[in-house]
Parts: C-alpha cells; structure tokens; sequence
C-alpha cells in the first residue's frame, strides 16, 4: 500500500529546484510558441504585402501595356493612322457653295428653322460631305460626350462650327475598338474630352446617306475638316481630336478653321 504525503509538509529545497526547472521549461515553451506563431504572422502579413505589390505592378503593367495614357497615344498615332487603313484628312466644301460670309446666298452658317430659307434641316445627301462638317444647323449646339444613340446631327453640326470635334463609328463596328475610345473620353483627364463629341452614325431615315460609306467604320470630323479610317483606333482619333478640337491638347497647334471655335457647347 502506498504511503501518503503530508499535505502540510513543505517541500524540501531539492523538490523546490525540481519545480523552478519545470516551470522555466513551461515558460520557455510558451516563448517558443510565441515566436514562431510571431514568424508566422509576420510571413502572412509579408505574403499579403507582397501580393498587394504585385498586383499593383500587374496592374501597372496592363495599363501601360494599353498605352492609352495621351502622350503614348501620340507617339505611335502614326503606325495607328496606317494600320486602321486612315485616310488623309482633307478640307470640305460650303453648302450651296458660297464661300464668302458676306454674300446674300451664304448658308454654310444658316440656322435652321430661324428664317424662311430652312424651315427643317434639309437631306443629309444635300451636304457637301458624309458625315457633314458644315451647312445649316441647329440653333442649340450639342453637348460634348459619348453618345451610346445617334444624337441629333442638326445640334452636331453647331458644335463644329464651335470648334468641336466629332467621332463617329460605325454601329456594326468591332466593340471592343469602340469600346476603348469610349472609355478613354469618358475617364480620361486633360484631354479636352470637354470638346469631343463620340456617337454612332446611324440615320436609316436619309437611306444611303444616313450610314457611313462603305469601306469607313470611324469618321474623323471638325469644320470643314474629314478624315476616315477602315478600322476604329484610339490613337488615331486623339490624334484627330488632339489637334482638330479647340482648344487643343498640351501645346499642339489648332488645325481646324471653325469660324467659333471655343465657343460653348
């Protein structure tokens, strides 16, 4: 039969060692513990930094992959304007015609419905150019913006003669490439987005001259100024837009001759 200890008996100085031992061993597990549940963490949170950065990174890389900030748009516009099958830009005529301002018979600057000469807009196919890029026009300029429904082109008209500059794409047009011409008038910052007008050509009421000639899917236009391009591009339309929409983007010089440029729209 075992015998048993005295609960009141103190213990001796060598069961004392023995405990102190025991609980410094306890102690310095716990410690143990401790730094390697601190290393873990620390891996963790370091793990998730690291992600974070390289997202960040990734994300950085795709959006100078896109080159769309303005600058890189204009560095390789050139190459753009050749592979979207771009044609020249080239100077328009005046509807009816007429040419001097002052002439009786002048119309490229009529205001439609304001006197007995036009009543309503006259058919698109009486335009010098397809998109027009003058002739008679509604009295209110249209706002700049992107325009997911063909706005109306009399006040299309009026915003070129205030210097604006227009792009339309064909409706049936790949929309990825419309797509990143929207998103970058729409989002980006200093690129006198405020001038630029981005809308679908698209009036099957004027038969033929409701739709883009064949061979065009973008229409590059300002005031007596047109350009057309086989494919969407958004290098190619801010290089339009850059220098043809007034005022112009950073320091390039106006290309246009809208008789009103910088005038509300």
């Amino acid at each position: 039969m075992g015998s048993r200890q005295d609960p009141n008996r103190r213990p001796t100085k060598a069961e004392r060692k023995e405990q102190a031992r025991h609980e410094r061993a306890r102690i310095q597990r716990e410690m143990v513990s401790r730094s390697r549940n601190r290393r873990i963490g620390v891996a963790l949170v370091s793990i998730a930094v690291l992600g974070a950065v390289a997202a960040a990174v990734i994300t950085r890389a795709g959006s100078a992959g896109d080159l769309t900030a303005p600058d890189d748009l204009l560095a390789r516009a050139g190459a753009a304007i050749q592979q979207a099958g771009c044609r020249e830009v080239e100077a328009t005529g005046f509807y009816g015609g007429v040419t001097d301002p002052q002439a009786p018979d002048y119309q490229d600057q009529s205001h439609i419905g304001t006197g007995n000469l036009f009543p309503v807009m006259p058919p698109l196919a009486s335009y010098p150019s397809l998109p027009p890029t003058s002739g008679p026009h509604n009295a209110v300029p249209l706002g700049a913006g992107v325009y997911g429904d063909p706005p109306p082109i009399d006040q299309v008209i009026h915003s070129l003669e205030h210097g604006a500059a227009v792009i339309w794409y064909d409706p049936d047009s790949p929309a990825d490439m419309v797509g990143r011409i929207e998103a970058f008038y729409e989002g980006a910052e200093g690129v006198r987005a405020d001038r630029v007008i981005v809308a679908p050509f698209d009036y099957p009421d004027a038969g033929e001259a409701g739709l883009l000639p064949p061979g065009t899917q973008m229409a590059l236009v300002a005031w007596h100024r047109l350009g057309s391009c086989a494919d969407p591009n958004l290098a190619a339309a801010f290089d339009f837009t850059s220098q043809y929409a007034f005022p112009t983007y950073g320091d390039r010089a106006y290309q246009g001759e809208a008789p009103e440029a910088g005038a509300g729209i």
